[in-house]
């Protein structure tokens, strides 16, 4: 055990207040922690789903804060889940010690340790949710998602990658595992005779960074075969038969790999795991990490493939992030520990972007074809046309704080809300960047290069690299000279949707009266049937559940709100097709579309005075303009 400096000892056992986090803001934390923080989680209780934590932390005497971590990495906002940890019991060499949370900052316990003592044991239990209404599920009987920040308390007053961890995982009999850390000894992979799986010593922002899939029906595959920097998918399911992949599908995969290191001309890892569950069970994910990545997919995402295309942009965007957010990351981002409060303000870089190269990195390695990326592109377009009135008080730059304000909670009226417009209208205005640079190069320069120059830098180091709005306004200068900042805040300060690069890249949004097979293929996924083009309502397509009204759109005019169910359509049991039949009579014989709706005990008809027809967005060309956006989707050679 090295020697404790007793300075930094002082700056350690800081009590964390949120009064005191506003200097944590400006003041470095400690630079070191003393000794190796072990921690050790038994994973194999599934009946209960519970996660059974001990953990032993070097100390010195005198007063200590251990803080359970609550700003979260990818979901931008406090979101830790301290309401699932129970039974916290502190001791050392054999005695208990008091703890106190402190009332103003839950996440933090206080205690004293005694003299003579030099390390702490720490047991809890991490309850994992049985239900899906106690929030998401991570354990299932055959596979579970351990998330470490939710098996640790760590020590206040020290920087997060200051403290060397040492984590070990007791997994069911016979189960596999996949997860960006390195094994101490044997086979990565594999746990032991004995279900444990022991890792070598990492920082604890790195363990935090490197979440672990196990399960019964386990796949691995090589997405860069002989390559120096390896790439893994790993496939768990709930059931064996969804393994199967054929080659033709694998390749597009490892497409994607090439397509992005194409793109970025730079890996940012050592190795980079995949963890994908092909599942109905475990709680649907899809969250960033420096050298992995949670994803989770419709069990049939590779047994009816012709079926799943809305969710092949998952893997792009997920992949993207270990470039834009994890090693180049907004500077108010990047905190120093996990119960440092973030700032969000570059959230429409951080995932706009990532949404914009998801949706590109599809179309380029064949996750998508080129139609599948203009019909995806076409409902957001339409989202931003004619379904976020919310502009008329916000605009984009604002909903940066929704992961703070809503937490993604469900909303009454997200189109009047807002929430998180910075991934799909921040893609936008990435779009309408690349456009510009296209244009003011001669078709010569683009985001490409853009791409390559910011987060291509320093190949090889996965150290975290911050950037500011000066730092993106500067690079897009060396590639094209303009007034970027001007042309940026006029996007994400607007109080107007940003459909300028649309047009710019030689499209433009069209409505018919057929949905594409891409938004089948969602309102299939989805469950539901979406008039929100057309009626402004969006339903279930078995029950009639209203999910979603436009507001001030024809439905919401007539007096029908997001909650309840129809029942009737026209005097009739409503169907997702006598809804579709009503809305083209409507247009012709100029009647009012009568609804039937039960809300709660209360039953009440609703006329909507509507004549337009079906309306489904779809994206047509722009005569005479250059097709900037085939262009932009064409894989890279």
């Amino acid at each position: 055990m090295s020697t404790l400096n007793t300075a930094a000892l002082a700056l350690c056992c800081l009590v964390c207040t949120p009064a005191s986090f506003a200097a944590e803001a400006t003041s470095p934390l400690a630079a070191s922690w003393p000794g190796i923080v072990k921690v050790d989680v038994d994973a194999t209780d599934l009946d209960h789903r519970i996660f059974r934590v001990r953990e032993q932390i070097p100390v010195a005497a005198g007063p200590l804060t251990l803080l359970y971590p609550q700003w979260l990495p990818g979901k931008h906002g406090p979101r830790g889940p301290i309401d699932k940890l129970a039974g916290l019991h502190i001791s050392t060499n054999g005695q208990t010690l008091a703890w106190k949370r402190d009332p103003l900052d839950v996440y933090a316990f206080k205690l004293d340790v005694p003299a003579g003592s030099t390390n702490l044991l720490v047991e809890f239990d991490f309850l994992s949710p049985q239900d899906s209404s106690q929030g998401r599920i991570v354990m299932t009987p055959v596979m579970l998602n351990l998330q470490w920040e939710t098996v640790a308390l760590y020590p206040a007053g020290v920087a997060a990658h200051a403290i060397s961890v040492e984590a070990n995982v007791k997994l069911p009999a016979g189960w596999n595992y996949a997860t960006a850390l390195d094994p101490s000894a044997g086979d990565a992979n594999a746990p032991t005779a004995d279900g444990m799986v022991r890792f070598k010593a990492v920082a604890f922002d790195t363990l935090v960074d490197s979440p672990l899939y196990a399960g019964r029906y386990y796949k691995r595959v090589d997405l860069a075969p002989g390559a120096s920097v390896p790439v893994h998918l790993n496939l768990f399911a709930d059931e064996a038969k969804d393994l199967e992949a054929n080659p033709d599908q694998l390749g597009l995969h490892r497409k994607l790999v090439e397509q992005a290191r194409r793109l970025y001309g730079s890996q940012h890892y050592d190795h980079y795991d995949f963890l994908l569950a092909l599942s109905d069970e475990l709680g649907g994910i899809g969250l960033e990490h420096h050298r992995s990545s949670e994803n989770s997919a419709d069990p049939a995402y590779f047994t009816d493939w012709d079926k799943q295309a809305p969710g092949r942009d998952l893997l792009p965007h997920e992949y993207t992030h270990s470039w834009n957010g994890k090693f180049r990351r907004p500077a108010d981002l990047a905190t120093q520990n996990f119960n440092m409060p973030m700032q969000g303000s570059l959230l429409w870089v951080y995932e706009g972007q990532t949404q914009y190269w998801g949706y590109v990195l599809a179309a380029r390695s064949g996750l998508w074809s080129e139609e599948q990326a203009r019909d995806a592109l076409a409902l957001v377009a339409q989202t931003y046309t004619d379904n976020r009135p919310g502009f008329a008080w916000r605009d984009v730059q604002d909903t940066t704080n929704d992961p703070v304000i809503a937490a993604r909670r469900p909303l009454p009226y997200r189109s009047f809300q807002m929430s998180e417009d910075y991934y799909s209208a921040g893609q936008l205005t990435w779009l309408a960047v690349d456009a510009k640079l296209r244009e003011l190069s001669h078709e010569r320069r683009s985001l490409d290069d853009f791409a390559r120059a910011f987060f291509g830098v320093d190949d090889g180091s996965y150290a975290v690299k911050t950037y500011t709005f000066d730092d993106v306004t500067s690079a897009l200068n060396a590639v094209v000279p303009h007034d970027w900042a001007s042309f940026l805040h006029a996007h994400i300060e607007a109080r107007a949707a940003p459909l300028d690069g649309l047009a710019a890249s030689g499209w433009r949004l069209a409505y018919t009266d057929k949905p594409s097979a891409y938004q089948r293929s969602v309102e299939a996924d989805r469950k539901s049937v979406d008039f929100s083009a057309s009626l402004g309502i969006a339903v279930a397509s078995k029950d009639g559940k209203i999910s979603d009204v436009r507001w001030n759109g024809p439905a919401f005019k007539a007096g029908l709100g997001a909650s309840g169910s129809l029942v009737a359509v026209n005097s009739r049991s409503f169907t997702p097709d006598r809804l579709k039949d009503a809305i083209v009579a409507a247009k012709s014989d100029r009647a009012p579309i009568e609804l039937l709706v039960k809300d709660g005990d209360l039953y009440r008809s609703v006329r909507v005075d509507y004549h337009e027809g079906l309306k489904y967005p779809h994206l047509e060309r722009v005569p005479g303009t250059p097709d900037r956006l085939s262009s932009i989707l064409a894989p890279r050679r």
